[in-house]
């Protein structure tokens, strides 16, 4: 690879990198991707739900060619105990028209077709290469070392290189996350017939239907589960803090084994065949664990900065959302031909006015409440079952009395936290 200077230089293929190497290309700069796996998409993972309004405003009516699975027409949730769960459910054909609200995807499929749109739109994306460090001239980032001994050049580069950025943490823009600021997925995908999904979860057609779960499911350690439906197969998984797996000493693919085996899983994904597994730190840090995201010469974007809205498990559209406004800040740098960290301090700004910061700000409480009661995912899960037995069980008692038996397992579960506590945990989680 030939030593040259481009506008702007991304590491990393994924969505945030692609949306920004789409954007720049289209606006005439000159820009470079460089992605470590073999191609695009070889070393992304995500739970695999694709939302459409972001990638609609990069390439509008892109799921008319993007090589996606089913549309998501029907959300649901679960609560789960050893034994038991209940169900909450919406379900629309309004999410299985023009313009879709999102679709179940292969992260590798995805982020090949992704890529090769930046190839069409005159970037450049060159796989297998690894960029082991910064080049910089006094304080201002101007290119990247590879791990083959090469260098480039570039007014910008931006970090699109996933949760552990080598990059920024090179750059000096963040450190180590902890193990408490990131969650550790597992997940199989299992291959299925397609009619057997289509009946199996009540689906039409191409429809497709997502499920997430919580509760007891996850042995006390703060995490989600997901289960998507895909054409022939199930994307099925757990994520759990890294930090709750270091305390627990649980081994994520004994956990996933479990989640398999529990019963209202079970009969969704029986008879099928674990065709891939695969594990990804996810970041969970929220709001106030955001690291710094520009310096001069240098943006970072996606999950390199933390940015996973994790109550809504978003993290894709925030992604591409993000490459979207680096892009536009250097595009407004070039014309100002002033890459300083005074012009792109205006990527800051942007993210701030957008509903990407917007949306983390009011969620900002939620991590910390969560890791600090534990009880979400042991005890209160198990009350909520237990009152719903007592409530759907006909056994001939009067009501008056089950009503007394609900309230007395109030009264204990409050006594053994403290009424206190209960109360503003339920008044915080509702904030």
């Amino acid at each position: 690879m030939p030593e040259e200077k481009f506008d702007c230089i991304i590491v990393g293929a994924g969505p945030a990198g692609s949306s920004a190497g789409y954007t720049l290309a289209k606006a005439g700069l000159s820009v470079i991707i460089l992605e470590r796996g073999e191609y695009p998409g070889a070393k992304n993972v995500m739970g695999g739900i694709l939302y459409s309004h972001s990638m609609n405003e990069i390439i509008p009516g892109f799921y008319k060619e993007a090589p996606l699975e089913r549309p998501i027409t029907e959300q649901r949730a679960l609560l789960l105990t050893d034994d038991s769960g209940i169900h909450l459910g919406y379900k629309t054909k309004k999410f299985a028209q023009e313009p879709y609200n999102s679709f179940s995807v292969s992260r590798a499929n995805f982020d090949s077709w992704f890529a090769k749109k930046v190839d069409e739109a005159g970037g450049m994306v060159i796989p297998k290469t690894v960029v082991s460090d910064v080049i910089k001239e006094g304080n201002k980032i101007v290119g990247i070392k590879t791990g083959q001994g090469e260098t480039l050049y570039a007014d910008c580069v931006l970090a699109c290189d996933g949760v552990n950025s080598l990059l920024a943490q090179k750059a000096g823009l963040h450190k180590e996350w902890e193990p408490s600021d990131v969650a550790l997925a597992v997940k199989e995908v299992l291959t299925l017939p397609r009619e057997k999904i289509e009946d199996r979860f009540n689906l039409e057609g191409s429809e497709g239907c997502a499920i997430e779960f919580m509760g007891t499911i996850s042995k006390g350690m703060v995490g989600i589960g997901f289960l998507y439906t895909n054409k022939e197969s199930l994307s099925l998984g757990i994520g759990c803090l890294l930090s709750d797996y270091q305390k627990s000493l649980i081994k994520p693919y004994d956990l996933i084994e479990e989640v398999k085996s529990h019963p209202v899983i079970r009969r969704l994904i029986e008879g099928a065949k674990t065709e891939e597994y695969l594990a990804h730190l996810i970041p969970e840090g929220g709001f106030y664990r955001l690291p710094e995201v520009a310096a001069s010469g240098m943006l970072v974007c996606g999950d390199a900065a933390l940015l996973v809205n994790s109550i809504h498990r978003e993290g894709s559209n925030l992604a591409m959302k993000s490459g979207v406004l680096a892009a536009e800040t250097v595009i407004e740098a070039k014309k100002r031909n002033d890459f300083s960290l005074n012009t792109l301090s205006l990527y800051k700004k942007k993210l701030q006015e957008s509903f990407v910061m917007q949306d983390l700000k009011k969620y900002r409480r939620l991590p910390q409440l969560l890791h600090k009661r534990k009880e979400f995912f042991s005890r209160y899960p198990q009350l909520a079952s237990e009152i719903a037995y007592e409530l759907i069980r006909v056994d001939g008692q009067v009501k008056s009395l089950k009503e007394k038996e609900i309230i007395k397992k109030i009264f204990e579960t409050n006594s053994a936290l403290g009424w206190g506590k209960v109360a503003f945990d339920l008044w915080r989680a509702t904030r």
